[in-house]
């Protein structure tokens, strides 16, 4: 549409700008609805990678502290020998179940402590870093056990006994009887505790405004928009010039 003023044409949209009403034009560039990968609010899948390389190695390594805690704390079997064979010296004795016990409990702990330092420090981490997170458990975990084991009392009883004398009480070998168990219980306890924080404490993200971006892209009312106060003449009716009436 046009207006004409004698032998004056003006087209109303200047021909090098796009229309503003056209519903398919496309939104305006440098607009984004989500942040860029590789940003520290999105690490892209690299960066989590080796976040999850991190994590693994660190928590398996505390696995080292956690069998030496279990070296210490875990109650001792004593055994007795006659000179011929070695026997328990308590047969009512529950020292065998507390070993077990005191390294499920010392795991259990370990995992707490585990999954909030992951949890403060890669709040955002992706997939990759809680696979990390279990993977380092189960790591730490088996560390442990070979560490209290390879560090307590010998495992050659029969030699023992001989080197301690008959009727002499001596410890028995530090032993894990429910070992997949207790294996277990450092990955499963810090992925639950860690889905915990992360359900309560984790970021969220903004929903975007879809009403607000469009209306400030295609102009809203008071802002100038055609057929408005104040605004152009809507795209029915033809402009008149100064001091002139116009002439369709």
């Amino acid at each position: 549409m046009a207006w004409h003023d004698g032998t004056v044409t003006a087209p109303l949209t200047p021909p090098h700008q796009p229309n503003p009403h056209d519903p398919w034009q496309a939104p305006p560039s440098g607009s984004h609805l989500a942040p860029s990968s590789g940003s520290p609010d999105d690490p892209d899948t690299a960066t989590e990678l080796r976040q999850a390389a991190v994590v693994t190695v660190l928590v398996a390594i505390a696995g080292v502290a956690l069998g030496l805690l279990w070296l210490w704390l875990a109650p001792r079997v004593p055994l007795v020998s006659d000179g011929s064979a070695v026997f328990l010296r308590n047969s009512e004795g529950e020292e065998a179940i507390g070993a077990d016990g005191t390294f499920v409990l010392l795991a259990a702990g370990f995992a707490v402590l585990s999954a909030a330092a992951v949890f403060w420090r890669l709040r955002r981490g992706g997939v990759f870093v809680v696979v990390g997170l279990a993977l380092g458990g189960v790591l730490g975990s088996l560390l442990a056990w070979r560490v209290g084991v390879w560090l307590g009392p010998s495992s050659d009883v029969v030699a023992r006994a001989r080197e301690v004398g008959k009727g002499v009480v001596f410890d028995a070998p530090l032993e894990l009887h429910a070992v997949t168990v207790a294996v277990l219980v450092w990955p499963f306890v810090a992925l639950a505790l860690h889905l915990l924080l992360t359900a309560a404490f984790g970021p969220r993200d903004p929903e975007p405004d879809w009403a607000a971006g469009w209306s400030s892209y295609y102009g809203g009312p008071g802002e100038g928009s055609e057929g408005g106060p104040g605004g152009a003449a809507g795209p029915g009716a033809s402009p008149v010039p100064p001091g002139g009436s116009g002439v369709s």
